[in-house]
């Protein structure tokens, strides 16, 4: 451990071609180390522990993706484990008691107990892989089988060669992969619904003013900014500072609404493919009040956000690039737009580019894109901050479908919002400005019939 660290202080690139030589020798030297294990334990530890070495080696791994049908996407599960902290082995001890304890239950019918004991044992050893399993079957048997499938999925993550987690996920992917694809059919009706309004009625287009200041709102408030709803719109629309309130504050509102406008008025009037640049630009106006050397550069230095180590500065570029190639790609084209929106903004937050804004840019890249396939921008509320960062912190681990899930059920609310809003008999949003013949296209959110 001591050279890994030596490595990284020198700052030296270890080339390519030795990381199948590295893998073979951290390999034998973990085989040697667990002898008293069984074969199936020695190859997915080894897996487990290259997948770990190499990510404090690199700064991050090259992760790929693979899909089969609707929300059924996730990134290669080693190069997601997370980095965290092992449990004791007291802890480690009690978690298999518990679970011992859990089979006892189940089998002598006293389900909730078991699940309890389960629960227990989770807590204790939260990578524990067959106390995993095991609650995954009881889920099943109580009709949760999305909770059961991502239990199989999150333990598949960390031991692949586990049989029966692989036979249980195999049980559970079609019927949650049903699941999903309802979710996308009622959203896909919806958004029918929304289109079928005439661009030029003048409540929708009043409804879409307002949703403008709740997007920066809410996107500026999910990582702590103290302005009002108000405060923000007095800010954008008479660009005078609010006394007594952060200038710092005040300027990542004004940088929020000067990228949109930017997407709103360039990027979406072109029909090329998103690139780089489009990417660097978005966040160069993030940026351009609150910080405007560091807006539009990706980052010089290493950074670490909670478990999850981002990739090394000198990886950046290449990580920008398969990014941007895998967005415009015919496979991500061919995915449902909440799907494939969710997947940008994912893919963008765990390379990490910048020093500060990835959340903010990873958002405008999500509604970006689906902004280009004709749906609504979406607003993230910040009263769903913690289910936020818990479905990223979910993907991390192994399983990106709960992020996406999310996504989906933004959308939805989004849409339900616009909808009722301009229902025949419906008050509306607060009117978005004391201005009412303010007609400037850019502070609205585009919508195409």
């Amino acid at each position: 451990m001591a050279a890994v660290v030596l490595w990284r202080q020198a700052n030296v690139a270890i080339p390519v071609s030795w990381s199948p030589l590295i893998c073979l020798l951290l390999g034998s030297i973990l085989l040697l180390l667990l002898p008293s294990i069984g074969l199936q334990e020695q190859c997915c530890g080894t897996l487990t522990g290259f997948a770990r070495w190499r990510c404090q080696l690199w700064g991050s791994p090259k992760h790929t993706t693979s899909h089969s049908s609707s929300l059924t996407v996730s990134f290669a599960s080693l190069d997601l484990l997370p980095l965290r902290e092992k449990p004791s082995k007291e802890a480690k001890l009690e978690a298999r008691a518990a679970l011992q304890q859990a089979k006892v239950m189940k089998h002598e019918g006293k389900r909730e107990k078991a699940h309890k004991l389960l629960v227990h044992a989770l807590n204790m050893n939260p990578d524990y892989v067959d106390a995993l399993t095991e609650l995954g079957t009881i889920l099943e048997e109580e009709k949760d089988v999305v909770q059961a499938d991502h239990l199989y999925t999150k333990a598949l993550a960390l031991s692949p060669c586990d049989k029966r987690a692989l036979v249980s996920r195999d049980r559970t992917l079609p019927l949650v992969e049903e699941i999903d694809q309802r979710h996308f059919d009622i959203i896909d009706k919806k958004v029918r619904q929304l289109m079928s309004i005439s661009k030029g009625n003048s409540v929708l287009r009043r409804v879409m003013q307002e949703t403008y200041y709740h997007h920066i709102y809410h996107t500026v408030a999910i990582e702590g900014n103290t302005l009002t709803l108000s405060e923000i719109r007095h800010i954008i629309e008479t660009r005078y500072a609010v006394p007594g309130k952060s200038l710092q504050e005040q300027n990542e509102a004004i940088g929020v609404d000067a990228a949109m406008k930017y997407m709103n008025t360039t990027l979406l009037s072109h029909s090329g493919a998103i690139t780089v640049n489009d990417i660097l630009e978005i966040h160069r106006r993030v940026l351009g009040h609150a910080d405007p050397v560091e807006g539009g550069r990706l980052r010089t230095g290493q950074v670490f956000v909670g478990h999850h180590i981002p990739p090394h500065p000198q990886d950046l570029q290449r990580h920008m690039q398969e990014l941007v190639q895998w967005l415009n790609s015919d496979e991500a084209l061919n995915l449902h737009p909440v799907e494939l929106s969710a997947l940008a903004h994912y893919k963008l937050v765990y390379v990490h580019p910048f020093v500060d804004g990835n959340g903010r840019t990873s958002r405008l890249l999500m509604n970006l894109v689906l902004m280009q396939a004709n749906y609504p921008p979406i607003t993230i509320r910040k009263e769903q901050r913690s289910e936020y960062y818990l479905a990223l912190e979910t993907a991390n681990e192994g399983d990106i479908r709960p992020f996406i899930r999310f996504i989906a059920k933004c959308t939805e609310m989004t849409l339900d919002t616009l909808l009722i809003a301009t229902t025949e008999h419906a008050v509306g949003l607060p009117a978005a400005s004391q201005n009412h013949g303010c007609q400037d296209c850019r502070q609205t959110i585009p919508f195409h019939n």
